[in-house]
């Protein structure tokens, strides 16, 4: 994992009365001195969702923005205000692969860091998976009916993962996607996938 130093959730200003006095209690609570205000930087939910094929072969994006641009990620985003994690993950198959999944079902969920613009977000990385239908002859057929977002997206990109080794070639932008997908792997020893 990538040393995060050089990140420092710190405010010099207090966002209500503009005082230099407000105080950082470890990056997760500030409060001024001069108006007692609060700010409280609490952990953000986040979905992901691992598609795969009867092959185990699974469907990554590579991301075309930082944070980790370049890097293969599992589909997926932020869940907005007044938003399900369920409602999250359709939300996000649709704008960013122009798909609709109706059916699948939760796997894990793990904490993340998610750095962006010098800011260290704290996540929380809830995970599905679904199956895609028999109907198409594995996963390169299937991403033929994709229409990746341009913005998000750069391109498409389809690794098998089957095993533990499997997932160390993938060169994955988030260790909450790394540790989903051991579980995936897990449980597929099992047969539960």
């Amino acid at each position: 994992m990538k040393n995060t130093e050089n990140l420092k959730n710190d405010f010099n200003l207090c966002p209500m009365c503009g005082s230099k006095k407000i105080v950082n209690q470890g990056n997760r609570k500030w409060i001024c001195d001069d108006c007692g205000f609060e700010l409280y930087c609490n952990v953000a939910a986040a979905v992901g969702i691992v598609i795969y094929d009867k092959d185990y072969n699974v469907l990554f994006e590579i991301r075309a923005k930082e944070p980790k641009k370049g890097k293969a990620c599992l589909p997926g985003g932020f869940v907005d205000f007044d938003e399900s994690a369920e409602a999250a993950i359709k939300r996000e198959l649709c704008e960013e692969l122009g798909i609709r999944i109706e059916t699948f079902e939760y796997l894990c969920s793990y904490p993340n860091i998610y750095e962006y613009k010098n800011l260290e977000y704290r996540t929380c990385d809830i995970f599905f998976a679904a199956r895609i239908a028999d109907e198409y002859d594995g996963m390169n057929e299937y991403i033929k009916h994709l229409r990746p977002e341009k913005g998000e997206v750069s391109d498409l990109a389809v690794f098998r993962v089957k095993t533990k080794e499997d997932i160390e070639k993938i060169p994955l932008a988030f260790e909450s996607a790394n540790k989903t997908l051991l579980k995936f792997v897990e449980c597929n020893k099992r047969r539960q996938f």
